[in-house]
């Protein structure tokens, strides 16, 4: 039987997404203990994380298992990622070789790699999550990279499930905010393709020159279409966006199609710091009661005003919780061992992308 990786929420069947979602609900009513004693999960951090870290280790913990945590450069070697590179410069192990290796240490190895680069070209393959993927026997976990975040994207749809109740028919804005950094897609790309998988409409708030990647766009409504949803606008006005919200997810993202081009990418961007979650645009959602989701880590009264964050609509730490919930359950399909509870069938089978 070939491995099963989680790369992107799209290369599981919804059917299989809504079984982790059940899933997920079971472990945090805590019908579901251990599953994965004597099991390893080993986790390279090319780039920071505070809530991907801490509640992988803390799910492996609780189910009995272990986790292990790699920095190359901080502790373990720096990383080469290019194949076919003359290894002569400052990168003293391939992700090749170690993912090879770690394959046979670990039961299963996550990933967090950010873009690198200045080619969206290039960078939009995701080549390292990937290729770390095909040489590893064992099942691989993103932890995000450029094009995606599923971990998140699976908090965020269990998070709507739970705030909204019945989510079929139901308004998700994935609205823009300034930043200082040209922030990855991967989260908002995910946060949407989670929304479209429940059957909700879809709006997309953003400025002109920050639309997502055409193919993530395409993707987003194709499973919208699918699950008896819509993909309803994309919308360059914040103020017009949320009228009648359910749920309002607030992240900033760079311009892919000024992607390494930091000057003109600033320079489109300065004139937008309006682009923000106040009081006064929250109450244009449904009832002024739309559910407000963030990511995190946020910029305060930069994308979201602390009356907004700190206020009833804000369900964003509800929704950093539900990362540890939905990736206990991710683990006990992927490695957990017999007789737990597994009950999840994934439609992602066969060979591994490359």
């Amino acid at each position: 039987m070939s491995k099963i990786d989680f790369l992107a929420l799209e290369d599981w069947s919804p059917d299989a997404v809504d079984g982790l979602l059940r899933l997920a609900a079971r472990v945090k009513r805590g019908e579901i203990t251990g599953g994965l004693e004597r099991k390893v999960l080993a986790m390279v951090f090319m780039d920071p994380s505070l809530r991907t870290r801490t509640s992988f280790e803390t799910a492996m913990f609780l189910h009995g298992g272990h986790g292990v945590v790699l920095e190359p450069g901080k502790g373990s070697w720096p990383l080469e990622t290019e194949p076919g590179a003359v290894m002569d410069g400052e990168t003293v192990e391939h992700i090749i070789d170690a993912a090879r290796v770690l394959g046979r240490y670990a039961d299963a190895l996550g990933v967090r790699s950010f873009p690198r680069g200045g080619d969206w070209a290039v960078a939009r393959q995701d080549a390292i999550v990937r290729n770390f993927a095909r040489y590893c026997e064992k099942p691989v976990i993103n932890l995000e990279s450029a094009r995606r975040h599923p971990c998140q994207g699976l908090a965020d749809a269990m998070t709507l499930r739970e705030k909204l109740g019945m989510t079929e028919g139901k308004r998700f804005v994935l609205t823009w905010a300034w930043h200082p950094k040209a922030l990855p897609t991967a989260v908002p790309a995910s946060a949407a393709l989670a929304a479209a998988g429940l059957g909700m409409e879809i709006v997309i708030a953003r400025p002109p020159g920050y639309e997502l990647d055409p193919e993530d766009t395409a993707s987003i409504r194709r499973l919208a279409q699918e699950r008896g949803g819509e993909f309803v606008h994309i919308i360059d006005d914040p103020d017009d966006a949320l009228v009648g919200a359910d749920a309002v997810y607030v992240k900033s993202w760079g311009s892919v199609k000024l992607y390494g081009r930091p000057e003109e990418e600033s320079a489109l961007r300065s004139g937008l710091r309006d682009w923000r979650l106040t009081p006064n645009r929250l109450r244009s959602t449904r009832g002024g009661k739309g559910v407000v989701m963030h990511c995190l880590p946020v910029r305060r009264n930069v994308e979201i005003d602390d009356a907004v964050l700190d206020g009833p609509n804000s369900v964003v730490v509800d929704q950093a919780e539900n990362r540890l919930h939905v990736q206990r359950a991710l683990l006990l399909e992927l490695i957990g061992n017999a007789g737990s509870s597994r009950q999840v069938t994934s439609a992602a089978t066969g060979d591994t992308p490359t």
